[in-house]
């Protein structure tokens, strides 16, 4: 933060190009909204999508940032620190009538549809601040990444019993596994990358790794998977993710992709398959995420790789998105 009511902001001007840029420091806000002091902001695959330029949601130039925790500023909840969810919804269209404003017809992610986090201070809906209680502020910046999980989670059903694949050993990849894990089932984990499957072993447990392919499916696994949740942010992967699904069985897609995807229809008609997408995350997934951190079941220690101030960033950020394989999560300071 300068002097003169400017501070830094990590601006994604092009693909490729992002820089930390002064900017107007927010100082009035409309009725029903908070000024916040942003303490930490995770860097996650959306981030690193939109620097590569494969984000299907997304107009240039952008502030990034939206997994955030804060200190509010002013009024009664004066120094409280909250974890920020992201997602603003208009509250009107059905989705939202519904009680499913995460996939608001008209929503707007904070870091996607409109500037984020990545700087000192930021204007939030009141509505959007959950209390982080028992929680530092690197933690409670990690709630949002790890809701995602857990709200596709709930969206699958999985439980006891259950065998689940995450394919994706990722940051959201490594959310879902955890959460249906608590959840009671067995979870398996697939990745390419040996990287982020020696970290999903050392960090959260995990034991049941494997590369892809078709050699998954054998001995007690010969049937497929319950539930399959796809993180990868690969086309390929989940087109290919109705092959290692058991009949009766579920997919879930976690990640997002910027193009077409297909399936083979005889082979999902035969599995009387069903196909869910899961976006964002509702109060209750971050509640369910904040509990389990209170609860020891969240290894959150392990999971911030590194560390870094907004200032450091525009020359570290090309690095961190080649080198993602052997990152779980870097926190930034603003």
């Amino acid at each position: 933060m300068s002097a003169g009511g400017m501070m830094l902001a990590g601006v994604c001007e092009a693909p490729g190009r992002f820089a930390a840029l002064e900017r107007a420091m927010p100082s009035e806000v409309p009725e029903g909204w908070e000024l916040c002091d942003v303490a930490a902001i995770g860097i996650c695959g959306t981030d690193y999508h939109i620097f590569e330029g494969k984000h299907p949601f997304l107009d240039y130039p952008r502030v990034i940032g939206h997994e955030l925790s804060c200190h509010v500023r002013g009024g009664p909840r004066d120094g409280e620190l909250c974890v920020v969810n992201p997602y603003l919804s208009c509250g009107s269209c059905r989705a939202c009538r519904r009680g499913r404003p995460n996939c608001c017809s008209r929503i707007e992610v904070l870091g996607v549809h409109r500037d984020g986090g990545m700087c000192a201070r930021i204007a939030v809906p009141s509505a959007n601040l959950y209390p982080a209680t028992g929680l530092d502020a690197g933690a409670a910046a990690m709630v949002e990444f790890l809701a995602i999980g857990a709200h596709a989670v709930a969206r699958s059903g999985v439980g006891p019993g259950d065998l689940a694949l995450v394919a994706g050993a990722g940051p959201i990849g490594l959310g879902s596994a955890l959460f249906a894990r608590l959840a009671g089932a067995e979870v398996h984990l697939a990745d390419l990358s040996p990287a982020r499957l020696a970290a999903a072993q050392r960090v959260f447990g995990f034991e049941r790794l494997h590369q892809p392919g078709p050699e998954m499916l054998s001995g007690p696994l010969a049937e497929g998977f319950d539930t399959v949740f796809d993180a990868t942010g690969s086309a390929a992967s989940i087109e290919a993710g109705i092959s290692y699904l058991a009949h009766g069985g579920t997919l879930v897609l976690v990640s997002v992709v910027k193009g077409r995807i297909g399936v083979e229809d005889a082979e999902f008609h035969k599995r009387e398959a069903r196909i869910i997408g899961s976006r964002n995350a509702l109060k209750p997934d971050f509640e369910r995420v904040m509990a389990a951190m209170r609860a020891g079941e969240v290894p959150v220690a392990g999971i911030a790789t590194e560390r870094l101030r907004l200032s450091e960033l525009p020359a570290r950020l090309p690095a961190l998105a080649a080198a993602r394989d052997d990152i779980i999560k870097v926190l930034v300071t603003p």
